[in-house]
């Protein structure tokens, strides 16, 4: 097991949140969570196929930057463990479980599977199979909202959210991306999911800078770490971020320190990682935490948390039926939904 590092402080003193957000927060995590239980199940029972990346234990990042935004209005731009983005970003679970099923009414229209989640209608991007893929597509997506308000002089201000994980942060198009979004002060959050491991290979042995949002200095860029597994740190951060974003300020990197509590993929057996690595960031539990949270500052009762999460069970549940009880794509549409007129 590495060192690990020194998870950021979060002064409680300054939260002002309200029950109805809370209950939203805790919905939306609740509901990444247990929906990637479900996406286990499926997939072991044979109802899914191809590699499937879950989310499990990251649900507060998500939850935290993607429940910030305006989602009217605001993009999302995911990675290949995209399901939960896609469901934050408001994305119906019916929709994104008959797209793991291959099926017609899928967000994608069963053409993208797992690692392709796409939704115009509220505004994500997609996910990417290949690493650091989508972080041009969202810096070209910023690049659209400044110019849509500094040229053309529209009364906008658009946001962009570009997800990635710590081994993409070794790519090329991450170093290139954010110096041109530094140039031109791009609307834009870089939020590095720093779930330790690029597949099968720690962080910690892959970079020669571990500390991935001092990056940020190298493009003077504004950049924070946060404890990822802390909801209301990831919402704080991810709200000065966007406010500075929408006031003309520029990219903001922000790193979120988490853990995922599965392996890289349903087909990895995850042997690994470190048994006394896996117990540290378990007990770090973001769904658990907020919950005390919550209960112990009297905002939300133990019994309405309870009714969350039997309902979020109902839903998933019946995505699946649907799910199931969709149609295959038809075979002579085989060649609709490429061009963007379709």
């Amino acid at each position: 097991m590495a060192e690990e590092r020194t998870l950021p402080k979060f002064d409680y003193s300054t939260v002002k949140i309200t029950k109805q957000e809370s209950l939203i927060y805790y919905e939306d995590m609740v509901l990444g969570r247990l929906f990637e239980d479900k996406c286990a199940e499926m997939y072991y029972r044979g109802r899914m196929f191809g590699f499937v990346h879950l989310y499990n234990g990251q649900e507060a990042v998500s939850s935290g930057i993607v429940k910030s935004l305006r989602p009217d209005q605001d993009y999302v731009c995911s990675t290949y463990r995209d399901h939960v983005h896609a469901l934050s970003s408001g994305v119906p679970a019916k929709e994104v479980m008959a797209e793991l099923f291959g099926k017609a009414t899928g967000c994608s229209k069963g053409r993208g599977g797992s690692m392709h989640m796409f939704s115009a209608a509220h505004k994500l991007l997609g996910g990417y199979a290949f690493v650091a893929e989508g972080i041009p597509v969202a810096t070209g997506t910023a690049y659209q909202s400044m110019y849509r308000k500094k040229a053309l002089g529209e009364d906008f201000d658009q946001v962009t959210v570009c997800f990635f994980g710590d081994g993409a942060s070794n790519n090329g198009q991450f170093f290139e991306c954010l110096n041109m979004a530094a140039l031109w002060k791009l609307p834009i959050l870089y939020v590095v999911e720093n779930n330790k491991w690029a597949i099968g290979m720690a962080h910690e042995r892959a970079t020669s800078q571990p500390e991935i949002y001092k990056k940020a200095s190298v493009f003077n860029m504004e950049g924070y770490e946060v404890d990822g597994m802390d909801l209301l740190a990831v919402r704080d951060v991810a709200q000065k971020a966007i406010a500075r974003a929408r006031a003309g300020e520029g990219p903001t990197l922000i790193e979120a320190l988490t853990y995922r509590f599965r392996g890289h993929s349903l087909a990895d057996p995850d042997e690994l990682r470190d048994a006394t690595e896996k117990e540290f960031w378990n007990a770090r539990d973001p769904i658990k935490k907020f919950a005390t949270y919550l209960t112990e500052n009297n905002i939300v009762s133990q019994t309405e948390l309870d009714a969350i999460d039997k309902k979020v069970q109902q839903d998933i549940d019946e995505a699946v039926e649907f799910a199931e009880a969709s149609p295959e794509p038809d075979p002579s549409e085989l060649y609709r939904y490429i061009f963007a007129e379709d």
